[in-house]
């Protein structure tokens, strides 16, 4: 019996003892570590205006759309959300529907209609009609930008071949150089639009 209180009293200690270490201690580090080593990614990737105001994060999508949630034309449009009511963090998810599901189909049909509607008629790249795995992601493919591009440049009133020129300058290229797609953030680029 007392063998056994002992070694529970040994256990207990040790629990407490590792809990400290590894569920507190090491938390700290990896905290610390990140906060000197890569600041920026570390508290979010938060992209800010001039003025210092929080208008978004480097990692997630969001709607570029008026109080009733159309579109705004002299945005570039990020990659269709299925996180919650759209881009929303706390709800990232994919729709883990399959190809022949009817709710996807005519969600997409729905997509091609929208995006027809706003940018003219054409060749639709996928991402612009499908969500992410996440639902949240910030880039757009380089030919979805491009298709976007004639629309951005009449509502800003500026010419093709400038806004054609900020796409190719706020394309990222294949990881590693070849891991991916070239992509292109939307937020980066809407706000390369705005400070010109």
């Amino acid at each position: 019996m007392r063998t056994t209180l002992r070694t529970a009293g040994v256990a207990a200690r040790a629990m407490l003892l590792f809990t400290a270490l590894l569920g507190v201690g090491y938390m700290l580090l990896i905290t610390a570590v990140g906060q000197v080593a890569l600041p920026f990614q570390a508290n979010g990737s938060l992209v800010r205006s001039a003025d210092g105001q929080v208008v978004g994060s480097q990692l997630l999508g969001q709607s570029f759309a008026d109080a009733d949630g159309n579109a705004l034309p002299q945005y570039f449009q990020s990659r269709p959300s299925a996180a919650g009511d759209g881009y929303d963090s706390a709800a990232s998810s994919g729709t883990n529907w399959g190809p022949e599901n009817d709710d996807l189909i005519a969600e997409i049909e729905e997509r091609k209609a929208t995006f027809d509607a706003l940018n003219g008629s054409g060749a639709i790249p996928a991402d612009a009609v499908t969500a992410s795995g996440s639902g949240l992601d910030p880039d757009i493919s380089v030919a979805t930008a491009e298709r976007q591009v004639a629309r951005v440049a009449e509502a800003r009133g500026i010419p093709v071949s400038d806004v054609s020129a900020l796409v190719a300058e706020h394309t990222q290229p294949r990881d590693l150089g070849y891991l991916g797609d070239p992509r292109v953030n939307v937020l980066e680029l809407n706000r390369a639009l705005d400070a010109r």
